[in-house]
């Protein structure tokens, strides 16, 4: 009997282990709560005395506006019937030299070895109005602005937000599009459905120092969630806030259970989570 008892009990632990396995192997499936941390507007960013250079952009994007074209570029990216692709000449030579991050959908991103988005197509017409070749930069956000203010490129197009701090150091276009930081949490996580932004806030605030949330390097969700005097955010000095190249990466360390939550921009963080999560 003590015998049959042991193989039994062997039996149970062995069970348990493989369901422990097997719920241990599951990554998590995660969602956007789509409800706005922020309210800001992107722009494309020149040095401040580029005056020809901002006038030409200006009058694209009017133009665009003006017969709704801009309109049915951007919604061809949210609704998957975009189709422009480029690919970089061999040589930057008389090139409009574009610096964006193409890791930020569907703004700027790769497929394959070419890069496409909104920004990108928009850069295209621009260097056409132009009479130039776009030469696309990609580096990290974090260079972006700082290219162009040394030189290395024309003008910043990257989903970038438009803020009193950058605006004394670039020059800015008309504001194109109008975007928000969202929070980013896995499928099984209730605590934030529903709510509004402050009482997201009072939730984040009341976390302990081991939770982390992941952001994109030098992005406005990086200083919403870290703090930034200049930007006029407190941030959340109760957590910890770590910065990635990009929002994929984040999103991909969500998935495995590495971080708690991610904050970004909504688009990005609506096809970034499409993708990781594999929903057609």
């Amino acid at each position: 009997m003590k015998k049959l008892l042991t193989v039994l009990l062997t039996l149970v632990l062995t069970i348990s282990c493989a369901i422990s396995l097997a719920a241990c192997g599951k990554k998590a499936k995660l969602k956007v709560i789509e409800t706005s941390l922020t309210a800001e507007s992107y722009a494309y960013a020149v040095k401040k005395d580029n005056a020809e250079l901002l006038a030409s952009v200006n009058e694209l994007l009017a133009d665009m506006k003006a017969d709704g074209s801009l309109d049915t570029l951007i919604n061809s990216y949210f609704n998957g019937n975009a189709t422009f692709k480029y690919t970089n000449p061999t040589s930057k030579t008389g090139c409009l030299i574009v610096a964006t991050n193409a890791y930020f959908p569907p703004f700027e991103y790769y497929e394959g070895s070419d890069i496409t988005g909104v920004d990108m197509e928009i850069a295209y017409k621009l260097a056409q109005k132009l009479g130039k070749t776009l030469y696309i930069d990609n580096m990290e956000f974090s260079s972006v602005l700082a290219s162009v203010q040394s030189g290395i490129a024309d003008i910043a197009m990257a989903g970038i937000t438009v803020t009193e701090a950058r605006k004394e150091m670039y020059a800015f276009s008309t504001e194109y599009y109008e975007s928000a930081q969202v929070l980013i949490t896995t499928e099984k996580n209730t605590e934030f459905d529903g709510k509004t932004a402050s009482e997201i806030e009072a939730i984040l605030k009341e976390k302990k120092s081991s939770y982390t949330i992941g952001t994109q390097k030098g992005t406005t969700g990086y200083m919403y969630s870290a703090g930034d005097e200049d930007f006029g955010y407190d941030g959340f000095t109760n957590l910890k806030t770590v910065a990635y190249s990009n929002g994929a990466l984040a999103c991909t360390d969500l998935k495995n259970g590495k971080i708690d939550a991610v904050i970004i921009d909504l688009q990005p963080a609506l096809m970034i989570t499409k993708n990781i999560n594999g929903d057609k």
